[in-house]
């Protein structure tokens, strides 16, 4: 017998990545005990068992989680993380273009100082991260990373006005900026942006491009960065979760693995 304690698990959300995310956790140690959803009064299938369904986030306070996992949307990162922190739980960030907003960023940092929480920032569909945020230790010259993605993963963004996505014949590089400008533009396709930002040197010096390749059949990352460490250079592509195309099943392995070193008793 061990005398881990249970963790108490709130998941915000329950599109594709919270339930593949619940489907693939080892549950010995960890209970779901909310699923938080904009309205509570739609049943929801494949709940886990005793979990409840709520709507506010001032109902986390009477749940008394240890974690509140959000894998939702931008719009519930303030919302949901303000109320998880205060209640002295940590908070885990899967939508992070929302912290491309400064205020709410630092708003959420002071409250887990105050509060005693931690925020956790989970790695999403990218791979190198933990090295890159090793690196910035001993300072970063720069980080780019390149969004290779098929003209069709960018239907109904700006892209469509920055590049003739029906009749590309060879990678169209469409968008440069900083990761700050590209999660704003792009939140929902480039949402990792502010990952790869906040792992190194920073939402205003992050270079971001964005690629439509007509010969891509899955997204990519391209990562590199350089400086007193050396050069770091990664690429992942990654398959799509069945349940729905446009996002990455990495995603939720991630998520998973963020929940579940929680309570692991080994972890790397």
């Amino acid at each position: 017998m061990t005398n881990r304690p249970v963790q108490r698990i709130v998941l915000v959300g329950w599109g594709a990545i919270a339930r593949t995310a619940f489907a693939l956790l080892d549950e010995q140690h960890l209970e779901v005990v909310a699923i938080a959803v904009r309205d509570s009064s739609i049943p929801r299938q494949a709940l886990p068992a005793g979990a409840q369904l709520i709507a506010s986030p001032h109902e986390l306070a009477d749940l008394r989680p240890d974690v509140v996992a959000e894998a939702a949307s931008r719009e519930s990162v303030g919302p949901w993380g303000h109320a998880a922190l205060q209640t002295g739980a940590d908070f885990i960030v899967s939508s992070v273009s929302a912290l491309a907003d400064e205020d709410l960023l630092e708003s959420l940092r002071r409250t887990a100082d105050s509060c005693g929480g931690q925020i956790e920032i989970q790695v999403g569909a990218l791979g190198g991260i933990d090295a890159l945020s090793a690196a910035r230790l001993m300072g970063l010259d720069e980080v780019e990373h390149r969004i290779v993605k098929p003209p069709l993963a960018w239907r109904d963004t700006p892209a469509e006005s920055l590049c003739e996505l029906d009749g590309l014949s060879e990678p169209c590089a469409f968008f440069s900026s900083t990761a700050t400008q590209t999660a704003s533009a792009f939140p929902k396709n480039a949402n990792v942006a502010m990952t790869t930002a906040l792992a190194g040197i920073g939402p205003h010096d992050t270079k971001i491009t964005l690629v439509a390749d007509p010969n891509a059949s899955k997204n990519r990352h391209e990562i590199t960065a350089s400086g007193a460490f050396g050069h770091l250079d990664v690429s992942i592509t990654n398959t799509p979760l069945p349940e729905n195309p446009k996002t990455s099943a990495m995603a939720a392995l991630s998520l998973v693995r963020a929940i579940q070193n929680r309570v692991n008793p080994v972890i790397v």
